[in-house]
């Protein structure tokens, strides 16, 4: 413990979340400056999104899952578009299963409207969580093609949507 100016003692965790404070604000700073300054930060490249609507009903898994997936289609058009979905949701017009999840998007790409779909259906969810896990492992979007249609199409095939194929580099 220190003292401060009126001879009070001040407890030990003050001091150290006031180096905790000073240290992150220096990291902050040193990783704002970047290589260039003309790379931009991930943040800077998030799409906005609208919050997810109030359904009224539990999702068919647990909301952080649900959100994780929302989110990944809005910032995952790339891969999303190109990923099947097998539930039978290209009847209602789905092309892909980022269908499942946006409904529309503005020039830039920012999610405009959710699709309430995927809060819905499990296969949404699952075929797009699998997508981000792959994703976020490394793979390229033809080899998670690859890999979920692998997964759900044996036993599926009448349900799938209409996807286009990734283009190949």
């Amino acid at each position: 413990m220190g003292m401060n100016s009126t001879g009070r003692t001040v407890p030990f965790l003050f001091g150290m979340v006031g180096l905790a404070l000073v240290a992150t604000v220096a990291l902050a700073h040193q990783t704002s400056k970047g290589p260039s300054s003309s790379v931009r930060s991930p943040a800077a490249l998030r799409k906005t999104t609208p919050p997810l609507p109030a359904m009224g009903f539990a999702p068919v898994r647990p909301m952080e899952i649900v959100r994780a997936t929302y989110d990944f289609a809005a910032q995952h058009p790339e891969i999303l578009k190109y990923v099947p979905c097998y539930c039978g949701c290209g009847a209602d017009g789905h092309s892909a299963n980022e269908s499942c999840f946006v409904a529309r998007r503005d020039a830039k790409g920012n999610v405009l409207e959710w699709d309430t779909h995927g809060f819905g259906c499990t296969i949404c969810v699952d075929v797009a969580r699998e997508a981000m896990q792959l994703h976020s492992s490394g793979a390229d979007v033809v080899s998670i093609r690859a890999a979920i249609e692998k997964k759900w199409t044996p036993g599926n095939a009448a349900g799938r949507t209409p996807t286009p194929a990734p283009p190949r580099k």
